[in-house]
């Protein structure tokens, strides 16, 4: 099960860019919306601490965050953050209502576990290449993962782990294969360096060589064996 995250906010009244902008230089606070759920939409604040307390966490992004509204207690996700393009301060969150018996589409992180012990790295010498970091889920809010753990431990030189590969919690699904098995593509992968390839091939072309030198050699033994057999019997 995902972690409770809680995060305080405050209804607002002042609108229009010019409060927002007094609201987060002076009182220290940034402006939101919470909306969906069947519900009127409602303006908010939080402070400028909290948020970036509870944002250290990746799950802050990824999980059901409970606002705590005025002693109201209101379950959402941030569907939206708008930060200022140079600085990275977050200017405006928006934060969309849940219902226990709706499912939600979030993206949650992947986590890769046993990299250090990979077949293909430890014996092989590869390299681990990460094609995604998260993925896009669709479940009830009870069912919601903090992460999908990837075990690495067994993968060879040349395989890859697929979205259908995923260990999945009972009742998520990957959005992605909602739309077809076309969808399916890799989210990690095992592959030799590559001057490990062009020395793989080296070698190959080598051993190819040697062996086609030793039929050479055992085709013009027979051919002299012959041509003496040939020349006892003139004789």
């Amino acid at each position: 099960m995902a972690q409770d995250m809680t995060l305080v906010a405050e209804l607002r009244s002042e609108l229009g860019k010019g409060a927002n902008r007094r609201m987060r230089r002076l009182a220290q606070k940034v402006p939101g919306i919470l909306y969906g759920g069947g519900e009127e939409p409602v303006t908010l604040t939080v402070a400028v601490n909290d948020l970036a307390k509870i944002m250290q966490s990746e799950a802050f992004f990824s999980q059901i965050v409970t606002l705590d509204l005025n002693g109201s207690r209101q379950q959402a996700i941030v569907r939206d953050l708008q930060r200022h393009p140079a600085t990275e301060r977050v200017l405006h969150l928006d934060f969309l209502r849940i219902r226990a018996d709706r499912e939600i589409q979030l993206h949650v992180p992947i986590h890769f576990v046993n990299e250090d012990q990979c077949v293909g790295v430890t014996m092989s010498d590869g390299l681990i290449s990460h094609s995604l970091i998260e993925v896009e889920i669709s479940c009830l809010p009870g069912d919601l993962p903090e992460f999908i753990e990837v075990d690495m431990a067994e993968l060879e030189v040349g395989q890859s782990v697929y979205l259908t590969d995923l260990p999945l919690p009972e009742g998520v699904k990957v959005v992605a294969l909602m739309y077809g098995d076309d969808r399916n593509v890799p989210v990690a992968s095992v592959q030799l360096p590559r001057g490990g390839l062009e020395e793989e091939e080296a070698a190959e072309l080598e051993e190819g060589a040697l062996e086609e030198g030793a039929e050479g050699e055992e085709e013009g033994d027979e051919q002299q064996d012959s041509a003496a057999g040939d020349e006892e019997s003139e004789r």
